[in-house]
Protein backbone atom coordinates (compact mmCIF):
# COMPACT_ATOMS: atom_id res chain seq x y z
CA UNK A 1 0.00 0.00 0.00
CA UNK A 2 1.45 3.60 -0.64
CA UNK A 3 2.12 5.88 1.84
CA UNK A 4 0.98 9.94 0.91
CA UNK A 5 1.73 13.37 1.95
CA UNK A 6 0.02 16.28 1.27
CA UNK A 7 2.53 19.41 1.32
CA UNK A 8 0.43 22.59 1.73
CA UNK A 9 1.27 26.09 2.56
CA UNK A 10 0.07 29.01 4.54
CA UNK A 11 1.15 31.10 1.22
CA UNK A 12 3.61 31.94 -1.47
CA UNK A 13 7.46 31.80 -0.70
CA UNK A 14 6.98 28.86 2.75
CA UNK A 15 9.65 26.89 0.89
CA UNK A 16 7.40 24.43 0.02
CA UNK A 17 9.33 23.03 -3.43
CA UNK A 18 12.35 22.93 -0.91
CA UNK A 19 10.48 20.60 1.42
CA UNK A 20 8.99 18.42 -1.29
CA UNK A 21 12.35 18.15 -2.82
CA UNK A 22 13.63 17.66 0.86
CA UNK A 23 11.00 14.87 1.69
CA UNK A 24 12.04 13.38 -1.94
CA UNK A 25 15.45 13.02 -0.91
CA UNK A 26 14.64 11.38 2.92
CA UNK A 27 11.79 9.18 1.41
CA UNK A 28 13.91 7.81 -1.50
CA UNK A 29 16.71 6.44 1.61
CA UNK A 30 13.74 4.50 3.28
CA UNK A 31 11.24 3.52 0.45
CA UNK A 32 12.45 2.07 -2.80
CA UNK A 33 9.84 4.20 -5.50
CA UNK A 34 8.49 7.55 -4.11
CA UNK A 35 6.55 9.25 -6.69
CA UNK A 36 5.53 12.98 -6.55
CA UNK A 37 2.70 14.87 -8.08
CA UNK A 38 1.70 18.67 -8.35
CA UNK A 39 -2.21 18.32 -9.19
CA UNK A 40 -2.69 22.08 -9.77
CA UNK A 41 0.00 23.36 -11.55
CA UNK A 42 -0.38 27.22 -11.75
CA UNK A 43 3.32 27.91 -12.99
CA UNK A 44 3.30 26.39 -16.36
CA UNK A 45 7.38 25.31 -18.65
CA UNK A 46 7.74 23.27 -21.59
CA UNK A 47 9.46 20.11 -20.80
CA UNK A 48 10.23 17.57 -23.05
CA UNK A 49 7.73 17.78 -25.13
CA UNK A 50 5.05 18.97 -22.90
CA UNK A 51 3.65 21.34 -20.85
CA UNK A 52 4.06 20.67 -17.09
CA UNK A 53 4.01 22.57 -13.30
CA UNK A 54 7.74 24.38 -13.42
CA UNK A 55 7.78 22.73 -9.95
CA UNK A 56 7.16 19.01 -11.17
CA UNK A 57 9.20 19.33 -14.12
CA UNK A 58 11.83 20.05 -11.81
CA UNK A 59 11.36 16.88 -9.50
CA UNK A 60 11.15 14.98 -12.48
CA UNK A 61 14.36 16.12 -14.02
CA UNK A 62 16.14 16.18 -10.73
CA UNK A 63 14.97 12.30 -9.44
CA UNK A 64 14.57 10.48 -12.99
CA UNK A 65 10.53 10.50 -12.93
CA UNK A 66 10.02 11.30 -17.19
CA UNK A 67 8.48 7.90 -17.58
CA UNK A 68 5.62 9.20 -15.23
CA UNK A 69 5.74 13.11 -16.41
CA UNK A 70 2.52 12.57 -17.94
CA UNK A 71 1.07 12.08 -14.66
CA UNK A 72 3.07 14.61 -12.49
CA UNK A 73 1.02 17.45 -13.65
CA UNK A 74 -2.50 16.62 -14.41
CA UNK A 75 -4.44 19.87 -14.28
CA UNK A 76 -2.05 22.64 -15.33
CA UNK A 77 -3.57 26.51 -15.28
CA UNK A 78 -2.35 27.71 -18.88
CA UNK A 79 -3.80 31.25 -20.26
CA UNK A 80 -7.30 31.14 -21.26
CA UNK A 81 -8.04 27.93 -19.19
CA UNK A 82 -10.02 29.59 -16.18
CA UNK A 83 -12.37 31.43 -18.45
CA UNK A 84 -12.98 28.03 -20.80
CA UNK A 85 -13.72 26.35 -17.31
CA UNK A 86 -16.03 29.43 -16.13
CA UNK A 87 -17.57 29.27 -19.56
CA UNK A 88 -18.73 25.82 -19.16
CA UNK A 89 -16.36 24.51 -21.89
CA UNK A 90 -14.64 22.13 -19.76
CA UNK A 91 -16.82 20.00 -17.49
CA UNK A 92 -16.84 20.96 -13.76
CA UNK A 93 -15.79 17.35 -12.91
CA UNK A 94 -13.07 17.37 -15.02
CA UNK A 95 -9.96 18.81 -12.90
CA UNK A 96 -11.28 15.88 -9.83
CA UNK A 97 -11.43 13.28 -12.43
CA UNK A 98 -8.29 13.74 -14.14
CA UNK A 99 -6.35 14.50 -10.61
CA UNK A 100 -7.46 11.48 -9.07
CA UNK A 101 -6.75 9.39 -12.20
CA UNK A 102 -3.47 10.40 -11.69
CA UNK A 103 -3.22 9.55 -8.39
CA UNK A 104 -4.65 6.63 -9.34
CA UNK A 105 -2.14 5.52 -10.88
CA UNK A 106 0.79 7.11 -9.26
CA UNK A 107 -0.40 4.84 -5.90
CA UNK A 108 -0.36 1.70 -7.73
CA UNK A 109 3.72 2.48 -9.14
CA UNK A 110 4.84 3.95 -5.37
CA UNK A 111 5.49 2.69 -2.22
CA UNK A 112 5.59 6.86 -1.07
CA UNK A 113 3.77 9.67 -2.94
CA UNK A 114 4.11 13.26 -2.33
CA UNK A 115 1.52 15.64 -3.33
CA UNK A 116 2.35 19.11 -3.88
CA UNK A 117 -0.35 22.11 -3.24
CA UNK A 118 0.15 25.49 -4.74
CA UNK A 119 0.33 28.15 -2.72
CA UNK A 120 -2.15 28.96 -0.06
CA UNK A 121 -5.17 26.86 0.83
CA UNK A 122 -7.01 28.43 -1.93
CA UNK A 123 -5.11 28.47 -4.68
CA UNK A 124 -7.19 26.69 -7.31
CA UNK A 125 -10.64 27.57 -6.23
CA UNK A 126 -11.23 29.04 -9.53
CA UNK A 127 -11.66 25.52 -11.12
CA UNK A 128 -13.37 23.96 -8.34
CA UNK A 129 -10.07 22.59 -6.44
CA UNK A 130 -7.91 24.41 -4.37
CA UNK A 131 -5.33 22.68 -1.81
CA UNK A 132 -8.12 21.69 0.86
CA UNK A 133 -9.99 19.94 -1.63
CA UNK A 134 -7.83 18.49 -3.53
CA UNK A 135 -6.11 16.69 0.19
CA UNK A 136 -9.45 15.93 1.10
CA UNK A 137 -9.94 14.40 -2.27
CA UNK A 138 -6.45 12.56 -2.39
CA UNK A 139 -7.20 11.34 1.14
CA UNK A 140 -3.69 12.39 2.09
CA UNK A 141 -2.59 13.50 5.59
CA UNK A 142 -1.13 17.22 5.17
CA UNK A 143 1.83 18.53 6.08
CA UNK A 144 1.42 22.64 6.31
CA UNK A 145 4.39 24.68 5.81
CA UNK A 146 5.37 28.17 7.01
CA UNK A 147 7.70 30.89 7.42
CA UNK A 148 9.24 31.68 10.81
CA UNK A 149 8.08 34.01 13.51
CA UNK A 150 5.15 33.30 16.03
CA UNK A 151 2.09 35.70 15.94
CA UNK A 152 2.17 35.80 12.34
CA UNK A 153 2.69 31.81 11.50
CA UNK A 154 -0.37 30.96 14.21
CA UNK A 155 -2.70 33.78 12.52
CA UNK A 156 -1.62 32.12 9.10
CA UNK A 157 -1.93 29.01 10.11
CA UNK A 158 -5.77 29.70 12.33
CA UNK A 159 -6.99 31.11 8.20
CA UNK A 160 -5.82 28.18 6.48
CA UNK A 161 -6.78 25.02 8.82
CA UNK A 162 -11.04 26.94 8.46
CA UNK A 163 -10.75 25.81 4.98
CA UNK A 164 -9.02 22.03 5.97
CA UNK A 165 -11.55 21.95 8.31
CA UNK A 166 -14.37 22.63 5.82
CA UNK A 167 -13.51 20.00 3.27
CA UNK A 168 -12.92 17.72 6.20
CA UNK A 169 -8.68 17.58 5.39
CA UNK A 170 -7.05 15.60 7.90
CA UNK A 171 -4.25 18.05 8.96
CA UNK A 172 -1.24 16.53 10.92
CA UNK A 173 1.76 18.47 10.95
CA UNK A 174 2.71 22.31 10.86
CA UNK A 175 6.39 22.32 9.23
CA UNK A 176 8.12 25.80 10.30
CA UNK A 177 10.07 27.36 7.95
CA UNK A 178 12.85 29.74 7.34
CA UNK A 179 12.79 30.37 11.29
CA UNK A 180 15.85 32.62 12.41
CA UNK A 181 18.35 30.66 14.18
CA UNK A 182 18.67 32.10 16.96
CA UNK A 183 14.63 32.29 17.64
CA UNK A 184 14.49 28.91 16.80
CA UNK A 185 13.65 26.73 19.50
CA UNK A 186 11.91 29.62 21.28
CA UNK A 187 9.34 30.33 18.15
CA UNK A 188 9.13 26.43 18.04
CA UNK A 189 7.81 26.12 21.89
CA UNK A 190 5.12 28.73 21.63
CA UNK A 191 4.23 27.23 18.24
CA UNK A 192 3.92 23.71 19.90
CA UNK A 193 2.23 25.63 22.79
CA UNK A 194 -0.27 27.23 20.30
CA UNK A 195 -1.67 23.99 18.45
CA UNK A 196 -0.91 21.46 21.40
CA UNK A 197 -5.16 21.28 21.86
CA UNK A 198 -5.44 20.77 17.98
CA UNK A 199 -3.61 17.23 17.90
CA UNK A 200 -1.58 18.90 15.04
CA UNK A 201 2.50 18.12 15.53
CA UNK A 202 4.39 21.26 14.90
CA UNK A 203 8.04 20.08 13.41
CA UNK A 204 10.92 22.32 11.88
CA UNK A 205 12.42 22.38 8.83
CA UNK A 206 15.55 24.93 7.99
CA UNK A 207 16.97 28.35 9.09
CA UNK A 208 16.78 31.09 7.04
CA UNK A 209 19.58 30.63 4.27
CA UNK A 210 20.74 33.01 1.98
CA UNK A 211 21.37 30.52 -0.60
CA UNK A 212 18.49 29.03 -1.10
CA UNK A 213 16.69 32.81 -0.66
CA UNK A 214 18.68 34.12 -3.61
CA UNK A 215 18.54 33.33 -7.61
CA UNK A 216 21.27 31.71 -10.33
CA UNK A 217 21.99 33.43 -13.12
CA UNK A 218 19.98 31.43 -14.69
CA UNK A 219 17.15 32.01 -12.74
CA UNK A 220 17.51 35.75 -13.69
CA UNK A 221 18.39 35.47 -17.38
CA UNK A 222 14.68 33.52 -17.10
CA UNK A 223 13.39 35.51 -15.07
CA UNK A 224 14.37 38.25 -17.87
CA UNK A 225 13.74 35.99 -20.87
CA UNK A 226 16.97 35.93 -22.37
CA UNK A 227 20.35 34.36 -22.94
CA UNK A 228 22.73 33.78 -20.54
CA UNK A 229 26.15 34.41 -22.29
CA UNK A 230 29.68 33.71 -21.46
CA UNK A 231 30.86 30.92 -20.02
CA UNK A 232 27.87 28.66 -19.92
CA UNK A 233 29.44 26.64 -16.62
CA UNK A 234 29.03 29.37 -14.24
CA UNK A 235 24.89 29.42 -14.93
CA UNK A 236 24.37 27.89 -11.37
CA UNK A 237 25.90 30.64 -9.87
CA UNK A 238 24.29 32.41 -6.92
CA UNK A 239 23.93 36.16 -6.66
CA UNK A 240 23.51 37.11 -2.85
CA UNK A 241 23.79 40.61 -4.18
CA UNK A 242 22.38 42.92 -6.87
CA UNK A 243 23.77 45.80 -7.25
CA UNK A 244 23.97 49.22 -9.72
CA UNK A 245 26.85 50.31 -11.36
CA UNK A 246 25.93 54.00 -10.92
CA UNK A 247 29.24 55.23 -9.23
CA UNK A 248 32.69 55.76 -10.34
CA UNK A 249 34.76 52.07 -11.95
CA UNK A 250 36.94 52.61 -9.30
CA UNK A 251 34.52 52.91 -6.48
CA UNK A 252 32.13 50.08 -7.51
CA UNK A 253 34.73 47.72 -8.01
CA UNK A 254 35.96 48.47 -4.73
CA UNK A 255 32.64 48.26 -2.83
CA UNK A 256 32.13 44.98 -4.22
CA UNK A 257 29.61 42.29 -2.54
CA UNK A 258 30.38 38.66 -2.59
CA UNK A 259 28.43 37.40 -5.11
CA UNK A 260 27.22 40.76 -7.09
CA UNK A 261 25.04 40.74 -9.49
CA UNK A 262 25.93 44.23 -11.13
CA UNK A 263 23.93 46.40 -13.46
CA UNK A 264 25.85 48.30 -15.19
CA UNK A 265 24.61 50.90 -18.62
CA UNK A 266 25.99 49.86 -22.20
CA UNK A 267 27.37 53.49 -22.46
CA UNK A 268 29.58 52.42 -19.00
CA UNK A 269 32.44 51.25 -21.44
CA UNK A 270 35.39 51.77 -18.92
CA UNK A 271 33.55 50.09 -16.31
CA UNK A 272 32.39 46.81 -18.69
CA UNK A 273 36.26 47.03 -19.80
CA UNK A 274 37.14 46.95 -16.13
CA UNK A 275 35.42 43.94 -14.57
CA UNK A 276 36.14 41.73 -17.82
CA UNK A 277 39.57 42.11 -17.28
CA UNK A 278 39.64 41.42 -13.63
CA UNK A 279 37.28 38.04 -14.64
CA UNK A 280 40.04 35.76 -14.31
CA UNK A 281 41.29 36.59 -10.78
CA UNK A 282 39.84 34.77 -8.45
CA UNK A 283 39.29 37.39 -5.46
CA UNK A 284 37.24 39.37 -7.84
CA UNK A 285 35.58 36.00 -9.64
CA UNK A 286 34.17 35.05 -6.33
CA UNK A 287 32.49 38.80 -5.36
CA UNK A 288 31.57 39.55 -9.39
CA UNK A 289 28.83 36.69 -10.22
CA UNK A 290 28.17 38.50 -13.43
CA UNK A 291 26.65 41.67 -15.34
CA UNK A 292 23.93 42.64 -16.58
CA UNK A 293 24.61 44.93 -19.42
CA UNK A 294 20.95 47.42 -19.49
CA UNK A 295 19.90 50.54 -22.03
CA UNK A 296 19.78 51.15 -25.99
CA UNK A 297 23.35 52.83 -26.99
CA UNK A 298 25.59 50.15 -28.44
CA UNK A 299 28.62 48.85 -27.11
CA UNK A 300 31.72 50.17 -28.56
CA UNK A 301 33.51 47.43 -30.62
CA UNK A 302 36.42 46.98 -28.61
CA UNK A 303 34.54 47.02 -25.46
CA UNK A 304 32.25 43.89 -26.70
CA UNK A 305 35.09 42.31 -27.69
CA UNK A 306 36.90 42.73 -24.21
CA UNK A 307 33.72 41.40 -22.75
CA UNK A 308 33.22 38.11 -25.11
CA UNK A 309 36.90 37.41 -24.68
CA UNK A 310 36.30 37.09 -20.43
CA UNK A 311 33.84 35.06 -21.06
CA UNK A 312 32.31 36.83 -17.48
CA UNK A 313 28.73 35.78 -17.73
CA UNK A 314 26.19 38.32 -18.74
CA UNK A 315 22.89 39.71 -20.20
CA UNK A 316 22.10 41.96 -22.56
CA UNK A 317 18.80 43.94 -21.89
CA UNK A 318 17.88 46.95 -23.43
CA UNK A 319 15.34 48.38 -20.22
CA UNK A 320 16.84 51.13 -17.95
CA UNK A 321 19.30 50.14 -15.29
CA UNK A 322 16.61 50.81 -12.65
CA UNK A 323 13.48 49.01 -13.64
CA UNK A 324 15.62 45.69 -13.88
CA UNK A 325 16.82 46.45 -10.49
CA UNK A 326 13.33 47.25 -9.43
CA UNK A 327 12.46 43.79 -11.16
CA UNK A 328 15.09 41.67 -9.47
CA UNK A 329 14.86 43.00 -6.20
CA UNK A 330 11.28 41.97 -6.21
CA UNK A 331 12.27 38.16 -7.70
CA UNK A 332 12.04 35.38 -5.13
CA UNK A 333 14.11 32.45 -6.43
CA UNK A 334 13.21 29.37 -7.10
CA UNK A 335 15.20 26.27 -7.07
CA UNK A 336 15.36 24.23 -11.04
CA UNK A 337 17.00 21.09 -12.20
CA UNK A 338 20.33 22.71 -13.12
CA UNK A 339 20.75 24.12 -9.70
CA UNK A 340 23.20 21.60 -8.70
CA UNK A 341 24.58 23.57 -5.97
CA UNK A 342 21.18 24.52 -4.25
CA UNK A 343 20.15 21.27 -4.82
CA UNK A 344 22.98 19.47 -3.05
CA UNK A 345 22.78 21.80 -0.04
CA UNK A 346 18.98 21.01 0.41
CA UNK A 347 20.00 17.77 0.75
CA UNK A 348 22.60 17.73 2.81
CA UNK A 349 20.69 20.17 5.13
CA UNK A 350 17.32 17.59 5.20
CA UNK A 351 19.43 14.93 6.45
CA UNK A 352 20.29 18.07 9.23
CA UNK A 353 17.37 18.77 10.18
CA UNK A 354 14.14 17.18 9.10
CA UNK A 355 13.25 14.29 11.28
CA UNK A 356 11.68 12.02 8.47
CA UNK A 357 10.63 9.07 10.71
CA UNK A 358 8.55 11.73 12.95
CA UNK A 359 6.83 12.67 10.20
CA UNK A 360 6.50 9.08 8.56
CA UNK A 361 5.06 7.71 11.44
CA UNK A 362 2.36 10.64 11.43
CA UNK A 363 1.08 9.72 8.37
Amino acid sequence: MCKKIFIGATGQHCGKTTISLSLMHLASKKYPRVGFIKPIGPKCIAYKGRTMDMDAAMIAGVYNLDADAHLMSPMTLTPGLTRRFLDGEISPDYPRDVILKAIEQLEKKNDFLIIEGAGHGGVGSVVGMNNACTAALTGAPVLMVTGGGIGSVIDAVELNLALYKETKADVRLIMVNKLVAEKRERSLTYLRKAFSSKNILVTSAFDFSPILAHPTLQHVAELLELPLMGDPSERSRICHNIQLGAASSQRVIDHLEDSTLLIVTSSRDELIVTASSLHHIPDFKKRLTGLIISGHAPMSNITRQILEDSRIPYIRIEETSSDVFSLLREHVSKIGPDDLEKIELVNSMADQYIDFDTIDAML
